[in-house]
């Protein structure tokens, strides 16, 4: 996608070497997020060029993201790119629709990098699954997570679930969704949403550290290690030892190869 694509969505990308950082570009309306910009962010991930190896998503502003544009539940959107127009299609055509929105977050997950989440202030509904479909949660200490969904009669659809689930377990999972409560930095840390806070003006050198760091190992290991990393709860132990070997054979021989 053009510069000029994404901008019309409300998004901007930037790619410094092996770090490409992708911006919500609406601070005026808190960075919110409407379906047009998620099936952007779908076709950005799988245009990112192929070198990238970490990926800072975070919002233009004070805010990382006020969540669903309420705009896009107003009937008078009914004939855009909108929430409200999944009413008028069937309900196979509805969760579709829905499953081209989820690659918009899908995406953060691929191997190829690591995906980084830089959050300041708030991160409500789609803006709270945005971070946790990142790989890591760096935030101010000022953050404010909060699944609104429930209190908006909906519930979170945009991938969030099963990331929030496997950081925070199911019993403290279904109190902040059905709850619709905010969580804050403190507690963000404490209960393992996020991997630090620091204060807002100390955030984006934290954050460039810390892709600085991921950086650092050869090309290919950082990759290799995720994809193991990656549903090892729910494999058994024989079949982890037998990735781990795979992974570990490949990686001898892309040492080898460098040292040659």
């Amino acid at each position: 996608m053009t510069p000029e694509d994404l901008a019309a969505v409300g998004l901007r990308l930037d790619v410094d070497g092996q770090v490409a950082t992708v911006t919500l570009d609406r601070p005026d309306v808190r960075n919110a997020q409407t379906p047009a910009m998620w099936i952007a962010l779908g076709e950005l991930g799988r245009s990112l060029p192929d070198d990238v190896r970490v990926v800072v998503v975070t919002g233009e502003g004070a805010t990382f993201s006020a969540g669903l544009d309420r705009a896009m539940l107003d009937p008078a959107t009914a004939g855009q790119e909108s929430v409200v127009g999944l009413l008028a299609l069937s309900d196979e055509d509805a969760s579709a629709r829905i499953d081209a929105f989820q690659q918009g977050f899908t995406w953060l997950r691929d191997p190829r990098f690591v995906s980084i989440a830089k959050v300041r202030g708030h991160a409500i509904g789609a803006g709270f699954q945005l971070a946790l479909s990142c790989d890591l949660r760096i935030v101010a200490d000022d953050v404010k997570f909060s699944m609104k969904e429930s209190a908006l009669g909906l519930v979170p659809d945009l991938t969030g679930t099963k990331p929030l689930v496997e950081h925070v377990g199911y019993a403290r999972a279904l109190e902040i969704c059905a709850t619709a409560r905010v969580v804050g930095a403190e507690e963000a840390v404490r209960i393992g949403l996020a991997q630090a806070s620091y204060a807002p003006t100390d955030l984006d050198a934290a954050v460039a550290e810390l892709a600085a760091a991921l950086l650092a190992p050869m090309p290919g290991v950082v990759s290799e290690t995720k994809t193991l990393l990656q549903g090892a709860a729910d494999r058994d132990l024989d079949e982890q030892r037998r990735l781990e070997r795979e992974a570990q054979v490949r990686r001898f021989r892309a040492l080898a190869a460098a040292l040659a």
